[in-house]
């Protein structure tokens, strides 16, 4: 991936960049599956985040749970969603979605330093998602989370290779400077060397 490239990722259409990365481990719960559904995405959590060099735990001591996913039929179910409007910050976010006709919505919280304190992931499934393969979706979430990127990825070699790079301890846990594109693809560079 060249540096355009991986800027693009993580420029909003705004102009604004950010490329922040968890600075905690992360704390999943997945709400609206079956039993036998979840233990698929829960994996995919656990492989992506270790891949990229970060932990998963039970309980996060700030949050309890920082990696939210809701899976709904409609929106209009989000509305029992204890708390939602303080949880999102984003009030009416049931009636917002769906007059976009949205399949899918992603929002992060950040600490302090920058780095992603929570990621909160709400899906339609009566729509596009209807027919999604399980675990390619779960990847492809767990993916989306990792990183905020500002436009939807999918999974895919050079993708994780991004993350890994992302992760590596000596670049900044937060980054609001397109220039860091270049860090980032010079660690990619360095570990295909090594590899």
């Amino acid at each position: 991936m060249t540096p355009d490239e991986i800027a693009a990722l993580f420029t909003t259409e705004d102009g604004g960049f950010l490329c922040a990365r968890w600075g905690r481990p992360i704390a999943p719960v997945i709400f609206g599956l079956a039993d036998e559904t979840l233990d698929i995405f829960r994996a995919a959590i656990r492989a992506v985040a270790e891949d990229a060099g970060t932990g998963v735990v039970e309980i996060d001591p700030d949050m309890g749970s920082n990696m939210m996913t809701f899976f709904v039929r409609d929106w209009q179910e989000l509305r029992g969603v204890p708390d939602l409007d303080r949880l999102t910050d984003r009030p009416d976010l049931p009636d917002r979605l769906a007059d976009a006709s949205a399949d899918q919505y992603r929002l992060f919280r950040f600490d302090a330093d920058g780095g992603i304190r929570a990621c909160l992931t709400f899906l339609r499934l009566s729509g596009a998602l209807a027919d999604a393969h399980p675990a390619q979706l779960a990847e492809t979430l767990a993916v989306r989370a990792m990183l905020t990127f500002a436009r939807d990825v999918t999974p895919t070699p050079q993708l994780a290779a991004l993350i890994r790079a992302a992760y590596d301890p000596v670049l900044p846990i937060a980054a609001t400077d397109p220039s860091h594109a270049l860090r980032l693809a010079a660690r990619m560079t360095a570990s295909d060397a090594q590899g």
